[in-house]
């Protein structure tokens, strides 16, 4: 009994700890931060591109040949670029995509 505890036991820390791992790779972009990066690229006015076999989804990269734009609102690290007339944004460093705003 004592070994299935420890067993048990075991396995519940290996399963926290790769959920803790996920949960370190979702990115929260806080309502306020989508209301102020939407109208900040509403203002650029930048031409949507379209983008043939990509899927906008959370952690898709995005090709090299996509120009990532500098987004200039406090607190946000990421670019953006708008596919398809929304809005994604990307982080620089790895060129995945971060979160898609409507």
């Amino acid at each position: 009994m004592k070994n299935y505890l420890i067993a048990a036991a075991a396995g519940f820390v290996l399963v926290a700890g790769i959920g803790a791992a996920v949960a370190e790779d979702v990115i929260v972009i806080a309502p306020e931060q989508q209301t102020v990066i939407r109208e900040y690229v509403h203002k650029q006015k930048l031409a949507s591109v379209s983008l043939l076999g990509v899927e906008l989804n959370v952690g898709s990269p995005l090709p090299d040949t996509v120009e990532l734009h500098t987004i200039d609102v406090p607190d946000v690290k990421y670019k953006y670029v708008v596919v398809q007339d929304r809005t994604v944004l990307v982080d620089p460093d790895t060129r995945r995509i971060v979160q898609v705003i409507d």
